[in-house]
């Protein structure tokens, strides 16, 4: 077996805790404990090997069934790659087609599913078997699984890329990096297994979600794992969860903090008085969305020092940097010496233990006194490379794309490269613009991307796409007009207003600046 599929195995056996999970259908949470678990993945395991060779594709909703087919390709040897199924309102045919040719193309030979995922995936052009979960990961098993040895370079996950910025690609994750990076992540944070309990939603095709559940995995102690969809139905129902679970540590991205702080006033009564650790990463951090979660549910119990602002992406496994467990939401704030604007940006902790990072060439890049440049990471965590490129040479500086600085107190980050919107020589960050234009009454918080266009001549203009849903768009163009010149230093050259769900998004849900960048004339379409 693989290091990773050895450890999980050791602690899954171990362990006398349990993952809970949370049955959609009746709303209730069930107990399994590991132990379970774990013959559930032998089974699983057994039932691959009797099959085709190549990657093993999961798609489903959590399920004990499902969670423990994570282990159960490991213990196979196999290649693991999850995606998610169709969203509300797809076209169920479509998804199930598109899903096959994508699992087809990263090279996965069957595919795990239950439920009303079987008919849809199981007539597919490709020739990928299609099992049912429910059938081949049940609990009963008599004898023990023979080993079952990955061959050499064999990679553990296939994890998309988000793709926020441009195609997305898959990068080949082995077993070292997925354990050098759960592992790395459990001694920040200083997980005790029979103390702590994590909570979940995070969906497990994203590598934040699927990491964070490994943690579970990899200490033995408790986990508790509710649906993304679940959670998308009521946000509040985290809070609850938390409450009811007495989690010490969860994760989810800044949006969710900012609704449910914007919101507050729906909370229910709960106790938060146990949640130490809240990890929040994904996409950039807005300090006064997060602050407002912090200070609104400090009536909760809820301690502001939880707050842990990370910084993280697929090509690290997951984390590359985080803060200490009770170090809080620390804010560096700079000011644009050109127009006196201040921008307020959050640190992001430090290095994971395996990690290092350090800030390339700036490239003329400067915010006041601090030397901005491409963040270049490397460290035990780095995949082996892109599936059909050329492989990351062991401790290869790997340019992110990102760009940031560092503070004595941790890594900030401000944008991507290829976003910085450059005007009259000045560079503007876009989040910065966004979060102001998502101020204005109508615009839809988080529904904001600002992006640089050619005008015809040498110079750039600043456009603003945003989904808008109120009665008075003229004077709502005109005030994030206004409020984006007073605030930024710079005017628009064109608002363009949407309909709610029309701004392009990867399927984790982050904004994709360079496909709206790219399709401006097919988005100029008036709201009503």
């Amino acid at each position: 077996m693989s290091v990773l599929a050895t450890a999980l195995s050791e602690a899954m056996t171990a362990s006398t805790r349990d993952l809970v999970l949370l049955d959609r259908a009746s709303g209730l949470w069930v107990r399994h404990p590991w132990q379970e678990l774990h013959t559930r993945a032998e089974n699983i395991a057994e039932h691959i090997l009797n099959d085709r060779d190549g990657a093993v594709g999961l798609v489903g909703e959590p399920t004990a069934e499902l969670v423990s087919a994570i282990q159960g390709t490991w213990l196979a040897g196999r290649t693991l790659a999850i995606l998610p199924g169709p969203i509300r309102g797809a076209d169920e045919r479509e998804w199930a087609a598109a899903t096959a040719q994508r699992f087809a193309g990263i090279g996965v030979g069957q595919i795990l599913t239950y439920g009303e995922h079987l008919e849809l995936l199981r007539p597919n052009d490709f020739g990928i078997t299609v099992h049912d979960l429910a059938v081949v990961g049940h609990a009963q098993r008599s004898t023990t699984l023979a080993s079952a040895p990955a061959a050499p370079g064999t990679p553990a996950v296939l994890q998309g890329t988000a793709g926020s910025t441009g195609t997305p690609r898959t990068a080949l994750l082995s077993p070292d990096a997925l354990k050098h990076n759960v592992a790395g992540m459990l001694r920040h944070t200083d997980v005790d297994p029979g103390r702590d309990r994590g909570l979940t939603w995070l969906p497990l095709y994203h590598d934040m979600g699927l990491t964070f559940l490994l943690t579970g995995f990899m200490s033995g102690s408790e986990m508790w794992l509710a649906p993304t969809a679940s959670f998308a139905a009521s946000p509040f129902r985290w809070l609850t969860w938390l409450s009811e679970s007495r989690a010490g540590l969860t994760a989810a991205p800044n949006f969710a903090y900012s609704v449910i702080g914007k919101y507050a006033r729906r909370v229910p009564d709960v106790d938060l008085s146990d949640l130490r650790f809240a990890l929040n990463g994904g996409e950039p951090v807005d300090c006064d969305g997060f602050g407002l979660f912090l200070r609104e549910l400090a009536r909760f119990g809820l301690d502001p020092g939880v707050a842990a602002p990370s910084y993280g992406l697929a090509e690290s496994t997951c984390a590359v940097t985080s803060p200490r467990p009770g170090t809080g939401l620390l804010v560096d704030e700079i000011t644009d010496p050109d127009t006196d604007t201040r921008r307020r940006h959050a640190v992001l902790g430090e290095p994971i233990p395996g990690m290092e990072l350090r800030i390339g060439p700036s490239a003329d890049s400067r915010s006041g006194s601090r030397e901005i440049g491409e963040i270049e990471i490397r460290g035990t965590s780095m995949m082996s490379g892109y599936l059909g490129a050329e492989p990351l040479a062991p401790g290869q500086w790997f340019p992110t794309g990102d760009l940031g600085y560092l503070t004595d107190r941790g890594l900030v980050v401000c944008g991507r490269v290829k976003e910085l919107i450059t005007i009259a020589g000045r560079n503007i960050f876009p989040t910065e613009v966004e979060r102001v234009a998502a101020g204005v009454r109508g615009v839809r918080e988080g529904a904001v991307v600002a992006v640089s266009t050619d005008s015809g001549s040498a110079r750039q203009g600043l456009v603003i796409a945003a989904e808008f849903r109120g009665a008075d768009e003229s004077g709502a163009k005109s005030e994030v007009v206004q409020r984006v010149a007073s605030q930024c230093g710079v005017v628009p050259s064109e608002v363009v207003f949407l309909k709610p769900g029309s701004l392009p998004r990867t399927s984790s849900g982050k904004l994709r600046r360079l496909a709206v960048k790219n399709d401006l004339d097919g988005l100029r379409a008036p709201v009503s």
